[in-house]
């Protein structure tokens, strides 16, 4: 049973050095997919970051506005 994970491990770590090896050797650059993705998590970080800052603004504005809404009807509320 050791000979078999001893010879397991041997075999999963020469793969993994190959496979390795080969992405250093590879000069074909990224893929689309690869790209695309990127691309995809950039723009959700941007959209996140946008709205973290605009919120805010957004927030303070709204109240302003629901804040005017009494006096252009003269105060009075029911």
């Amino acid at each position: 049973m050791r000979e078999k994970i001893s010879t397991l491990s041997i075999a999963t770590y020469v793969s993994v050095k190959g496979f390795v090896h080969g992405l250093k050797k590879d000069e074909r650059g990224l893929s689309g997919i690869v790209v695309a993705v990127m691309l995809i998590l950039i723009a959700v970080l941007l959209i996140v970051m946008f709205w973290g800052s605009l919120s805010s603004w957004l927030a303070e504005l709204w109240s302003r506005i629901t804040g005017k809404d009494t006096e252009l009807t003269g105060g009075s509320s029911f």
